[in-house]
């Protein structure tokens, strides 16, 4: 393809090129040039507001490529959301996406030069960037708005900020579902944590994550916050990615990150954040861990925020109630290594719904033993836990189940309870339990 192209296409690449060079380091350039280098090229161009879509793979009915455009403009709309910028400020941002099959096709137009690095997945530049096409859908989605992201925070917010804020923010306003509005049309819907597994195909960062946790190999939030530049492995992007979430969506926590956030992402970003008034550490890392050792699809943190308070020696029997729709409760009471507890539960509790093919619904109740109908790592759903959390790579220590029997502490502590149920299926969960707490 390079040796059939005239002399006047080459002068008109190489004015297209030199457009661009000043861009490369943060500002918003022109990318009509290259556009229109494009498609003297013969490759695709697909446009929106606020992208050039340009690739050299073939229009195939349904494989959802002519829809990128407009599913990154809504996604840009969220994005100035998130920063609290009027989208209609940035109505004039446009960026150059290449979605690329054959590289050289890509270099023969001078839309990939020498500057751009091999890449598997992609890179971006400016308000320019380039990916790697996919056989599937979802994730030939969330990598354009991967890097679409990297593009518009390198210009509109002038980040350069620490790598897993890099990575982590990006991998985070990527993350979405297609939701069909009431005309059918698929849109953009971001999903901070994903509900259900195929709505992130291929991307895998929360069995990533759960199987690090399963093997002790958690990564403390104060050693994601000084991951190297350029680790593109997938356990380095999960890392990031949940670092991003759990900041964003804890309550307690979230106010600091967004304050951070409104403020310069350069590389002091993470000083800044941590040296804020009113940060606490210690409660930040350990809320980090038990996030990381409870994540899953669907996660609630309104539902899942612990109470980390010592609270008080449990010296006689005592009552306590364990909400069904809540995460890990803590007792109250505080355990001593060594002696025997007893406890005893009473009580019904609803667990979910259960959806037959008539469209009736049953409502599934449980006592304190669970239900074996469903299972939940491990255990039946429904079932009384009752843990002390271990500040180690241990997280949560089960140490007894069901509705009753006895334990010997692990460490001394607070007693902490919860039913057996996945951290994004406690919405619809009703009642509680009554549990009695006996030292011997």
């Amino acid at each position: 393809m390079q040796s059939t192209l005239t002399a006047g296409f080459r002068g008109f690449i190489a004015a297209a090129v030199a457009t661009w060079g000043a861009a490369r380091a943060g500002d918003v350039a022109d990318i009509r040039p290259l556009v229109a280098a494009a498609r003297q090229a013969g490759l695709r161009v697909l446009e929106s507001r606020h992208l050039a879509l340009v690739t050299d793979r073939p229009d195939r009915a349904g494989d959802g490529v002519a829809d990128l455009p407009r599913i990154f403009d809504e996604a840009f709309a969220r994005w100035c959301d998130h920063y609290g910028i009027a989208a209609a400020a940035q109505r004039d941002w446009r960026g150059l996406g290449c979605l690329v099959v054959n590289p050289e096709a890509f270099r023969s137009a001078g839309l990939i030069d020498a500057t751009v690095p091999a890449f598997r997945n992609g890179c971006s530049a400016g308000n320019r960037f380039w990916l790697a096409d996919q056989p599937n859908p979802a994730y030939r989605r969330h990598l354009l708005l991967h890097e679409g992201v990297h593009a518009f925070t390198t210009t509109v917010r002038r980040l350069a900020a620490p790598e897993w804020y890099t990575e982590g923010i990006a991998e985070y306003l990527a993350t979405h579902r297609l939701a069909a509005d009431a005309a059918g049309v698929p849109r953009f819907e971001q999903t901070p944590i994903p509900a259900r597994t195929s709505d992130v195909e291929q991307l895998g960062r929360i069995e990533s994550l759960r199987a690090a946790a399963a093997a002790g190999r958690t990564e403390p939030l104060s050693r994601v916050f000084t991951a190297p530049v350029g680790n593109h492995e997938l356990a380095a992007y999960a890392a990031s990615w949940a670092a991003v979430a759990f900041l964003s969506g804890h309550p307690a926590h979230a106010p600091h990150f967004t304050a951070a956030e409104r403020g310069p992402l350069d590389e002091r970003f993470t000083e800044r954040l941590t040296s804020r008034p009113g940060w606490d550490a210690a409660r930040v890392a350990r809320d980090h861990a038990a996030f990381i050792a409870e994540l899953d699809y669907g996660y609630d943190f309104e539902r899942t925020v612990i109470d980390w308070s010592p609270g008080k020696p449990l010296t006689a029997a005592r009552q306590i109630a364990v909400a069904a729709d809540r995460g890990w409760q803590n007792t109250g009471f505080t355990a001593t290594a060594g002696p025997h507890c007893r406890f005893a539960a009473t009580g019904r509790i609803e667990v979910g719904r259960l959806e037959a093919a008539d469209g009736t619904t049953t409502v599934l109740e449980s006592e304190a033993d669970g239900i074996t109908l469903r299972w939940y790592r491990g255990r039946p759903v429904g079932r009384l836990l009752v843990a002390q959390w271990i500040d180690d790579a241990t997280g949560f220590r089960v140490l007894a189940t069901g509705a009753e029997g006895e334990f010997t502490a692990a460490v001394p502590g607070p007693l902490f309870v919860k039913i057996n149920e996945s951290p994004g299926g406690l919405a619809d969960n009703r009642g509680r339990l009554e549990v009695e707490l006996q030292p011997r």
